[in-house]
Order: C-alpha cells, then structure tokens, then sequence
C-alpha cells in the first residue's frame, strides 16, 4: 500500500502553494504520487463539486445535500482513483478529504459529527489518510488573503463566523489524534511552513521502508 497525505484548512491558508511544493518534493525523491482533490478527482465527483460550490441560482442548496454530496462525490473519487493509486503503491496526495465534512458540514453547517461519521464509516470503511496536515491561520488573515479574489463560490462567501468555527473542529480533531493530524502554522514565513511539511513527509518515508 501507498501512503495517503491530505492538506487541510480554512480558505486562504496557503494549500494550492503547499500542495505544489509537495509534489514538487515527491517528484524529488522519485516516489510515485499523485495529486488529487475533494470535493471532485473524477470527472463525476466533479460535476458534483459544481453543484456543492455553485448552486443557489434556482434554489438553496440543502445542508443535508450538501453533506450527502460531499460523500458521494467521496465515494466515486476512493473507488476511481485514490483506492487503485494505494493498492498499485502510489502516495496519494489529496487536497481536502474527510475532515473537510466534520470541518464544514459538521462546524461550519452545525451538522452532528454522530451523523457524519456513519457516512465517513460506509463510503471509506476502515481507510484513513496516513497524515493529516492541518494549515492553520486566524480567519481575519485568512480573509486577508482572500479578499482580492474575484467570482468567490458559495462557501467561500461564507462569513468570519462560519470559518471560525470551521478552524476550530480542525483544531480539535487535530488535539485528539496528534500522531496522525499535524498543525503547521500558516502565518510562519513559506520556508518554515515548507520546513515543517518536508519533516512530516521524511517521517512517513521511514515507516514506509520500515514496514
């Protein structure tokens, strides 16, 4: 089996950048990855990222939808691609993954965790990503960085409140498995945040030759 790296956090914290410094390092040591993302990584499980982040033209997208969504779009994305890149050895690289659910659906949307995690359970069965890496910044520098960009979607237009509660399921769930989930300070100059995460990748690279 491959290893299973996903980033996390709130909006503006630097995951487009980190993603590509990682591949970038991967690509260095001559392991095999690919990089995928969430809500979407296959043509369908995109479709269905367009509705999550685009729909409210005709009506209000569902909280419940959207959670069911998520899972489904989850479901194609593990059987189409992340499942088949673990099981042929692949590190799988993923942009967002289950904790996005508990941060925005269960934080953000007030969804009960009871009801997430009966989703996460049946779509993913007993697979978790191997390292969690958690970018964490204060949502007013958050907003900070995203305030220039144009044609927001539908979450991202969400307010401080929501996203401060989004950080902080993140937080949490990182304080309750801290071998598994790591926190990187995003406000720390690239170089640091960029040093943390090679540490992290370099300890996952041990337990790979050790099993």
């Amino acid at each position: 089996m491959g290893k299973f790296i996903v980033l996390e956090g709130i909006e503006g914290v630097g995951k487009t950048t980190n993603m590509d410094f990682i591949a970038r390092y991967l690509k260095r040591l001559a392991i095999d990855y690919i990089r995928t993302r969430e809500p979407g990584g296959t043509p369908l499980a995109e479709k269905m990222r367009d509705i999550v982040l685009h729909a409210g033209d005709e009506e209000r997208l569902n909280s419940d939808a959207e959670l069911l969504l998520m899972f489904a779009a989850r479901a194609q994305h593990l059987a189409q691609v992340i499942n088949p890149a673990l099981q042929a050895g692949k590190w799988v690289v993923c942009d967002r993954f289950s904790d996005a659910s508990y941060a925005y659906q269960g934080g953000g949307r007030h969804i009960e965790s009871t009801r997430i995690a009966l989703l996460e359970n049946w779509v993913q069965g007993m697979l978790r990503p191997d390292a969690v890496i958690i970018l964490d910044l204060p949502v007013e520098l958050a907003f900070a960085r995203t305030k220039t960009r144009k044609n927001q979607d539908r979450i991202e237009q969400e307010s401080a409140d929501f996203f401060n509660r989004v950080r902080t399921v993140y937080l949490a769930r990182a304080k309750e498995n801290p071998i598994r989930y790591h926190v990187v300070n995003a406000e720390q100059p690239l170089q640091a945040v960029q040093n943390e995460i090679k540490t992290i990748l370099d300890a996952l690279r041990v337990t790979r030759h050790a099993t």
